[in-house]
């Protein structure tokens, strides 16, 4: 009887041990890697490089626009780099200065780590031209190297928000395509431009959040 106990609880044991090294692997895999993000729902999926669907993670698509320079900045221009991009337009009273305030600590934090970027898409683009932009940069302390202030086309903007970065949920479903962007979001875009996290640039501990983030997919890459 007593060979018969010892056995069950060595059984016991050896479960018991086995349940906790999977739920740490789980724990592990959930902690140091990034989840990626396919859909305007943001449902967190982490994707193996060697599941089929890996080749088919949604990408930010094509653009071209201007930054505060004047200079072009395309998606093979940010295509390398680690970037936090949000949308904004200069003369918005409230929310705006709020999440550039927030998104200069970003800068600071990364100030010298040349793959970290942060790239801020005018909705007012009609309103924010190159030099309004530039201004507008001088005067809230924005780095032009590390931090791009684009404009352009306000179709091209308007899609690369609603479809690409999936800036307003089910937008199809609330709002027509002419409707004004107004966003509090921002997203963390990997190197190969794919979507890892979704942030309210207003809240000072997303931006500490996404800061920790950066560095995980620093490390990931």
């Amino acid at each position: 009887m007593v060979l018969f106990q010892s056995k069950v609880v060595f059984r016991l044991c050896i479960n018991l041990i086995s349940i906790v090294f999977i739920l740490s692997g789980c724990k592990k895999e959930n902690k140091e890697t990034l989840p990626f993000y396919n859909t305007s729902e943001f449902t967190a999926e982490w994707i193996d490089s060697k599941n089929t669907r890996f080749d088919k993670i949604h990408q930010i698509d094509t653009f071209t626009l201007t930054n505060q320079l004047g200079q072009t900045i395309t998606r093979d221009s940010l295509e390398g780099h680690i970037y936090v991009a949000n949308f904004f337009f200069s003369i918005c009273p409230s929310v705006c200065p709020k999440m550039m305030r927030n998104l200069l600590k970003l800068q600071k934090d990364f100030a010298k780590n040349p793959d970290i970027k942060l790239v801020s898409y005018s909705v007012m683009p009609w309103v924010d031209s190159v030099a309004r932009l530039k201004k507008y940069g001088q005067e809230n302390h924005i780095n032009p190297v590390q931090w791009h202030l684009l404009t352009g086309g306000k179709d091209e903007i308007y899609n690369l928000a609603r479809k690409s970065y999936f800036a307003e949920k089910d937008f199809d479903i609330q709002k027509n395509k002419n409707e004004f962007l107004h966003t509090e979001t921002m997203t963390l875009i990997d190197k190969k431009l794919r979507i890892r996290g979704v942030y309210n640039a207003t809240q000072i501990v997303d931006i500490e959040r996404v800061a920790e983030d950066i560095k995980l997919l620093m490390r990931e890459q």
